[in-house]
Order: structure tokens, then sequence, then C-alpha cells
């Protein structure tokens, strides 16, 4: 009898995502020289959001702004964009964020099926039909202007298209990131994978890359399209879990830099909280981190664990 695979194949990584050269070219915008403000959250469900456009303002003006969105109940206002709200790790995103006061605009291909699988009677949940390959256009339309950040939490679904990595993971996940900026949302937070730079690394042997990479080559697919979030001016943090478990968390949360891990596994519930800590610490801001949880790794804070992270 054949040997069981190891865990990173049993549990492989959820999401990958990419560009490609037919991708419409980036204009990068000049952005403020003011910090940007992260979103913040508090247990009675009323929260304020001081975040700035990457368009550059008047002082007086970007004064007036953080006036008037400070004081804004999210609750039917501003929105948490999910991409993929149905998947494994998404659905697990959609219930923390709401657990948490945000209000949620889950995005779905299948509403009729969201509506049965993620929380009912939620007012603060709405969920809108949004398919990622179909274009910028109609996803501008389903996140709209009421819509604050986005989380990417999509991933293609395996079976005998070889392209459809290339279509919800690459081009899917571009198509995204071009409806935030004709909106101007300006957080973007896409769950990727470890082992997506494998070959950068020296891992192109490591049976983990190549088992990924046999089905359409989605770890490049991947690589390629968080280049393109990274060149787009947009506020990113993008998070590279390991092998996903649906399991409950063990251990403690091990973050590293990009590039760094080449084996182990975590919860998606787990690798859900790091992406919503990501929207409320700065220290996420513009960075790229790998994620496994160990037994053995000690507890640390979220903010020390982002702010150990480096911009490259």
């Amino acid at each position: 009898m054949a040997a069981p695979l190891p865990l990173i194949f049993r549990n492989p990584p959820l999401r990958l995502c990419t560009h490609h050269l037919l991708y419409p070219p980036l204009s990068i915008a000049k952005t403020s020289t003011k910090p940007f403000s992260l979103i913040s959250y508090s247990p009675t469900n009323t929260r304020s959001f001081p975040i700035l456009n990457s368009t550059q303002m008047e002082g007086d003006e970007i004064i007036e702004e953080i006036t008037e969105t400070t004081q804004t109940n999210v609750v039917g206002k501003k929105k948490i964009f999910v991409a993929g709200a149905t998947g494994n790790t998404g659905k697990r995103i959609v219930e923390q964020l709401l657990a948490k006061g945000f209000a949620v605009k889950a995005g779905v291909r299948n509403v009729e099926k969201a509506k049965a699988s993620l929380p009912q009677d939620n007012p603060a949940l709405q969920i809108v039909k949004a398919d990622v390959t179909e274009g910028s256009a109609k996803l501008a339309e389903a996140i709209s202007d009421d819509s604050e950040a986005v989380i990417c939490a999509t991933g293609f679904s395996y079976g005998w298209d070889l392209f459809a990595p290339w279509k919800v993971d690459n081009f899917g996940t571009v198509n995204l990131v071009e409806a935030c900026r004709k909106l101007g949302v300006n957080r973007f937070i896409l769950v990727s994978s470890i082992l997506v730079n494998g070959a950068a690394m020296g891992q192109i042997l490591n049976p983990a890359y190549i088992f990924l990479n046999v089905f359409g080559l989605t770890l490049i697919a991947k690589l390629q399209a968080e280049q393109y979030i990274r060149k787009s001016g947009i506020n990113y943090t993008i998070i590279r879990p390991g092998g996903l478990k649906n399991d409950p968390p063990t251990g403690n949360l091990v973050m590293e830099p990009e590039d760094t891990l080449s084996d182990g596994s975590i919860s998606r519930d787990l690798v859900a909280e790091v992406a919503i800590e990501a929207l409320v610490n700065p220290e996420a801001s513009y960075k790229v981190v790998e994620i496994v949880s160990r037994p053995d790794a000690p507890k640390r804070s979220y903010e020390d664990l982002f702010g150990s992270i480096k911009q490259r």
C-alpha cells in the first residue's frame, strides 16, 4: 500500500493568484505623504474609519475627511468586501469579521448557496454576486463605494481545467485590484501560499512545490499576481499560509518574511484571524508575510509579529 501523502499535500494551500502580459498597464497614483490609517474596531459594533484616499489632498481637506469618516457607524455604511466568501477560508473570515463588529459584504458566485452557508439574519452582512472572472467593471459594481477594504480569499477548484488557476487566482485577483483602483479602495488583503517563489528559494524539487504546480502552474500564477498587487499603488498585505487545515488552531503563530518558509501547516481559523488583524494593525501595511503554527513557538502579539517583518 502506498504511503500516505504529507500533510501539506492533504491540505494544500488554498489561495494562489497572478498576473499576465495582457493585464492593463499600471499607472501608480501619487500617494499622500501622510501615513495610512487603518481600520479600527470595538466590541460595541461601532467603529471609526479614519482612512485616507491615495490621491494627494491639501491639509485642510484631509482633516475634514478624517473628521467625517470617524463619526460614521460602519453598519450599513462602509463595509469589508470579502471575495471568495463561501470558500473554506473565506467563510471563516466573514464569520470572524462579523464577530468583531465589522460590516461585511460577501462576494460570491452563487448567492443562494451563500445564504445557506453564511450567517443568517445578521444586519451587518450583505451578500452580493461577484465572480472574479467576469472582469473589473462588474466587480467594481459589486464592491461599490460603500466598501472600505477588500480581502481576497478566492481559490480555484481542482479539476481537469488547467487554466482554472489563471482564470481565478491570476486574472481574477488582478480584476479585483483594478476594481479597487477604479473605486479608490486603498486597502487590499490577499490570502496566498508559501512556496510561490519556490524556484528562487532553491525549492524547485520540493515535493509540495512540484505538486501544486502540476495544477496549471498554480504557484507561478500566484507569484505574478502578488507582483501586480505590489506595483498597483494600493496599500496591501499579502499573507502566505502553509498547508491549510480545517481543524481548530493548535500551537502559536509563526510569522516570517517572504521566501522563508518551505513547510509547515496552519488552521484556516488562524489564517482568517491574521487577515483581520492585518486590517487593523498599521505594522501590516505594504508587507508580505508567511505564516504557520508550531507548538514550540512563543506567544507574541500581532503588533510584535507584523512589526518584525520589514518592508521590501
